[in-house]
């Protein structure tokens, strides 16, 4: 990088020390750079903290209900089981404490200065503390994260988000979720599992819009049968206590329900608001996103943001990935831009699915004609334990070439699979590439070879 600017504090001044924040800032000072973080809550961020990295440690502890009846189908004996939430909760904040630590050490290793408190945008090139102090950069990244949404409607303030679920002082006995996407039919999965009585609420008539239709449609059939209750087409008129202490919903479309908790899964907006970003030329975008180019630059030049507050994919390695290539080409003389095609998600529910490429209809209305192949089966672990429980594997492809643009699957580790398969999907593999590829035997993975 260029000779650093000594009339400023620092080169860089990242606000936000979430996943894309830290990897900017660390790679920064990896390339020269003097850096400063600044975080007003904890280091690590909403994945970190309060978000896929506990939520899926959750989603380990609650799978162990299903592990630990079917057991006894294969040939083990199993005492009385009884559950404690508290000593799960407390062992998932434990790690989170010590992820914290790490990452914390891996900005101060990289001699990253990190500042515990707000900082705003107050003028050209200058940013102001909670403490009242006043730094300067050449440059600024945002990386603010995005926050949960909240539905505006009486007794709004006597539900919880995911960020509160993590603290929780026990399972409640019965539990509305409101929203249809990934936060929602995780949670659901995961109290169902713990013994709660969940309902997903919903505003549209789908789950997990923005999956293959296939897959959406499996996994309402499984949560269903799981014991998981569904109001679609429904929006909040209100919540209210009663005097026996429970939440009464009342909602458009259904009957009023009684809940012992409402946690809202309803979105995620950016965190933009309130760092001064209006007043130095930073217009923000539809639901508070932070408009960037393909560089990660806003329309004032010395200005950059990555992550979920750019609203662009909310996507953790995503972040990581723009905050890479924010760092390689402003300060490592390396211009870099993200790829955002072919990303692969995934949804850590019960059972979990997974999908990278075009789902069946975007392909149909992209290609035209395409082929879809699937495998529909039983994994040979749920035959032994008695359950009907279904995976399913789908494979698009072009009709013309036989090239993959998609993979979508339900079933156990599904993610886990996928990873793999999604490098194959990235590269232009086809159909024929992966009949060609001898069945590893027996696995469920096996199944992305035989799909006919």
């Amino acid at each position: 990088m260029a000779a650093a600017d000594t009339q400023y504090d620092y080169d860089l001044f990242t606000i936000g020390a979430g996943s894309g924040g830290v990897r900017a800032s660390r790679v920064a000072a990896a390339h020269g750079a003097r850096v400063a973080v600044a975080e007003e809550h904890r280091v690590g961020g909403t994945c970190v903290i309060r978000g896929c990295v506990p939520k899926k440690m959750l989603v380990y502890g609650a799978h162990f209900a299903e592990d630990l009846h079917d057991a006894a189908r294969f040939g083990w004996t199993v005492g009385e089981r009884r559950f404690d939430w508290i000593a799960l909760r407390d062992a998932v904040l434990a790690d989170v404490d010590r992820l914290n630590g790490l990452y914390r050490q891996t900005l101060e290793n990289n001699k990253v200065t990190i500042f515990d408190e707000r900082a705003t945008i107050t003028g050209p090139h200058e940013i102001t503390l909670a403490s009242g102090r006043t730094v300067t950069a050449r440059i600024v990244l945002v990386a603010t994260g995005a926050r949960p949404f909240v539905p505006d409607c009486p007794g709004a303030e006597l539900g919880i988000t995911s960020n509160e679920a993590f603290h929780l002082d026990a399972v409640p006995e019965r539990v509305l979720i409101a929203g249809g996407g990934y936060i929602a039919n995780e949670f659901a999965g995961i109290f169902n599992a713990l013994g709660a009585k969940v309902t997903i609420m919903n505003r549209g008539e789908t789950i997990l819009r923005g999956y293959d239709e296939a897959l959406r449609d499996r996994l309402l059939q499984i949560s269903l049968l799981k014991g998981i209750d569904f109001r679609f087409n429904a929006s909040f008129r209100g919540i209210a206590r009663s005097d026996g202490g429970a939440l009464r919903v009342s909602m458009t479309g259904h009957d009023d329900l009684e809940a012992d908790c409402v946690l809202f899964a309803t979105g995620r907006l950016p965190n933009s608001g309130g760092l001064g970003l209006e007043a130095q030329g930073v217009t923000l975008g539809e639901r508070g996103a932070i408009p960037v180019d393909r560089f990660s630059r806003t329309a004032t030049d010395w200005i950059y943001a990555v992550g979920d507050v750019t609203d662009r994919v909310q996507l953790t390695p995503v972040a990581i990935r723009e905050g890479q290539a924010f760092a390689d080409t402003v300060f490592g003389d390396q211009p870099s831009s993200v790829d955002y095609d072919c990303i692969p998600s995934a949804v850590f529910s019960h059972p979990p699915l997974a999908s990278v490429g075009m789902t069946e209809g975007e392909a149909r209305n992209a290609y035209g004609g395409v082929k879809v192949y699937q495998s529909d089966f039983r994994p040979m672990k749920n035959v032994i334990a008695g359950r009907n429980e279904r995976s399913l594997y789908k494979m698009v492809c072009d009709g013309t070439s036989g090239r993959i643009l998609g993979l979508h699957m339900i079933g156990p580790d599904a993610p886990e699979i996928l990873q793999a398969a999604a490098v194959a999907v990235k590269a232009g593999l086809t159909k024929a590439d992966f009949d060609a590829t001898v069945a590893l035997h027996p696995t469920m993975a096996e199944e992305l070879v035989l799909m006919r």
